[in-house]
């Protein structure tokens, strides 16, 4: 890592060093809620965007050009390494994610072979890019958790209770694992591309894991969510883990090896610092709702998400989930400068 980038106000943050204000970026897309993100994306369809380097650099700048915010994210989306290895799937507008022929036995996971960075070449061009424009302006890489892409996978589409997800995780326990090995394995070699091409640190989203109790979470998770976590390792670059109702995981997710925890808006922070324990940074947490209320509303909460924020070995300022694209981009940028503002120490 260049010594600009590890000496900036984000990368400081997650290593849980003195900083002088607190970092911020917004989960993705932060460009959703942007009338230029909406005139790149008009006609081009996700996975297409995504494998467009030309676009993927467009689009991961928008909110930086915008905001100025500490750290950028790139843009992607779970299923881009998946689509990559070979699984027929598409996004389809206003659903998400659906796949072709879901993956219910050990016959249908054939089709999941490991990632190598040829798959992929759109990734290295657009992180390379990337890394030229924003300067000192870490970028941190992108992909989805093994239990949220197992859910798409065996569900064949986004689903609100995961039950046929469930049904495999407790009834056919090796097939699950299996899988998970498959997926986790794909996982880590994604990000191990996104950091070798330059970007300074990783963003681990499982998503939906907040559907496992904890105790099926150190069973059927957190080993192959603890394998790509180590497989990082050696790179030397922060980690951070985030999923959304994840609550009761908190201390489970920093122990799978993130440096920084995720934490949506429904635990304060000084109360999910306790729950993830020392040796760890935070990011989050306003609701991204309360971007949609009057301004004097978002500084009252964003000033407590700070206070709290304090707490913590380390904090890095975020939304507790993705900016909503009904947001005024007005509020976002007065979030920012008001976030960078109170908190120079």
């Amino acid at each position: 890592m260049k010594p600009q980038l590890a000496d900036s106000v984000f990368i400081r943050a997650c290593r849980r060093e003195p900083v002088p204000y607190t970092p911020v970026w917004y989960m993705r897309q932060a460009g959703r809620s942007l009338p230029e993100y909406r005139r790149v994306r008009a006609g081009v369809e996700m996975l297409t965007a995504c494998a467009t380097p030309d676009l993927v650099v467009e689009i991961t700048m928008q909110p930086v050009r915008r905001y100025g915010t500490d750290a950028a994210i790139f843009f992607s989306d779970i299923v881009v390494p998946l689509k990559a290895v070979g699984v027929d799937l598409d996004i389809k507008p206003g659903v998400g994610p659906v796949v072709g022929t879901p993956i219910r036995d050990k016959a249908g996971m054939e089709v999941l072979r490991p990632l190598e960075p040829d798959d992929v070449p759109y990734v290295t061009e657009a992180v390379g890019a990337l890394t030229g424009e924003l300067g000192g302006t870490p970028l941190i890489g992108f992909a989805g958790g093994p239990f949220t892409l197992a859910s798409y996978l065996i569900e064949g589409g986004p689903s609100k209770n995961h039950d046929r997800t469930k049904a495999m995780m407790y009834g056919e326990p090796e097939l699950w694992h299996e899988l998970m090995e498959r997926l986790g394995a794909i996982t880590l070699a994604f990000l191990r591309v996104q950091v070798a091409a330059g970007a300074s640190a990783v963003q681990l989203f499982d998503s939906w894991v907040g559907a496992v109790a904890p105790q099926d979470y150190r069973t059927y998770v957190l080993p192959h969510t603890g394998r790509i976590f180590a497989g990082l390792a050696d790179l030397g670059v922060p980690r951070i883990h985030f999923g959304v109702g994840t609550g009761e995981l908190l201390g489970l997710m920093g122990e799978a090896g993130a440096d920084v925890v995720g934490v949506d808006w429904r635990v304060p922070l000084d109360e999910a610092a306790l729950r993830v324990g020392a040796g760890k940074a935070l990011q989050g947490n306003l609701d991204p709702a309360i971007l949609l209320a009057p301004w004097e509303v978002v500084e009252r909460r964003a000033r407590d998400v700070l206070e709290r924020g304090r707490v913590a070995e380390g904090h890095v300022f975020n939304l507790g989930h993705g900016v909503l694209p009904s947001t005024d981009p007005d509020q976002l940028a007065r979030l920012t400068d008001f976030v960078h503002e109170s908190s120079a120490r």
